[in-house]
């Protein structure tokens, strides 16, 4: 709500990251952002192609490489994100035909100038900022250029009720 009273006009996506409990309990954390009028990341791992660093490394630190590798395996139908450091990488991911370029721990300022960059040569990228981004200063992210903000905090380290189930005598 505090983004949607301070920026109206923004017409991004607050998400919480893949990080959740594993097992079953997923599930329950991942209808938890729903409820909350968040979007889940992705639901498991196979709803999304997501290149990390190991992933890249893996094809000689050729971004464009791993892109290419990860679309003949996806498929025309399965959208593929690259974890971007740089506003370098973040180009590099988009010219190679990622649909999503995540720019992964940025301090604010920078994070906006590389987003409007992207955007600007790569109007059909979704923009994603990440990387301990959290309440307190998920509005320093927001901009036009941003289309989704994660944040790992909507399912980590979030303070649990206390309750008990015992019947009063």
């Amino acid at each position: 709500q505090k983004i949607k009273t301070m920026f109206p006009l923004w017409k991004g996506a607050i998400a919480g990251t893949r990080k959740v409990t594993p097992g079953s309990f997923r599930i329950v954390e991942k209808y938890g952002l729903i409820i909350g009028g968040c979007n889940t990341h992705r639901m498991d791992l196979s709803q999304m192609t997501m290149l990390k660093d190991n992933h890249i490394w893996s094809c000689g630190g050729d971004i464009t490489a791993a892109v290419k590798l990860a679309r003949s395996a996806a498929g025309f139908s399965q959208k593929i994100e690259v974890e971007c450091q740089s506003l370098e990488e973040a180009l590099e991911a988009a010219g190679a035909g990622a649909d999503v370029v995540m720019l992964d721990n940025y301090k604010p300022e920078a994070l906006k100038f590389d987003a409007e960059k992207v955007k600007a040569e790569y109007p059909g990228v979704l923009v994603e900022a990440s990387g301990g981004i959290t309440h307190e200063t998920m509005d320093q992210y927001v901009c036009d250029s941003v289309d989704v903000i994660s944040r790992g905090d909507l399912t980590q380290g979030y303070s649990c009720l206390d309750f008990s189930l015992k019947i009063q005598k």
